[in-house]
């Protein structure tokens, strides 16, 4: 009798492909970058925080491993991770440190990418990649749909982003 588990395969996992979302503004590359990473609170959906409080701001501090968090009303901060990389106006790659159950915790950590390309016409493309999905474990595709969601999630946060630049 031949030996079956010969024939089977390693355990695989599957690898989720990261989330990638653009949009067009109206607005030259530095001008995009400054609002995207210093006037956050300008066009961060108040209902995407997590803490108690309603958001008051969204923070983005403007250096490698500065500080990427929120401010409720009530003047409590939750963290949401920390900067990677600053590349103005060329980029900026952050370290989101929220679990699948979107708590803070500072030994977990999967990586958004914002670059801002230069078009004609003053205008900029931004491209988003959040990666590393496959950090959420068992959890990664659930959460893969909630952060890639069409009603939600980076595309509806990248939509109040492209309003707010626009106007800018």
């Amino acid at each position: 009798m031949a030996d079956s588990t010969a024939r089977m395969s390693p355990k695989r996992t599957i690898k989720p492909a990261p989330v990638r979302r653009s949009v067009e503004v109206a607005a030259p590359q530095a001008k995009a970058f400054d609002v995207f990473t210093r006037k956050t609170s300008a066009w961060w959906p108040k209902k995407h925080h997590i803490g108690k409080a309603p958001l008051a701001e969204a923070i983005i501090e403007p250096k490698v491993n500065g500080r990427w968090y929120e401010r409720g009303e009530d003047g409590s901060e939750c963290e949401w991770g920390r900067v990677l990389a600053w590349n103005p106006p060329d980029g900026v790659t952050l370290a989101w440190q929220l679990t699948a159950k979107f708590e803070f915790d500072p030994a977990f950590l999967t990586e958004v990418e914002v670059k801002f390309v230069p078009l004609a016409g003053g205008r900029t493309r931004v491209e988003l990649e959040h990666r590393l999905l496959e950090r959420f474990g068992e959890a990664a595709e659930t959460v893969r749909g909630q952060i890639d969601a069409d009603g939600g999630g980076w595309l509806e946060i990248l939509r109040s982003f492209a309003a707010t630049a626009d106007a800018a």
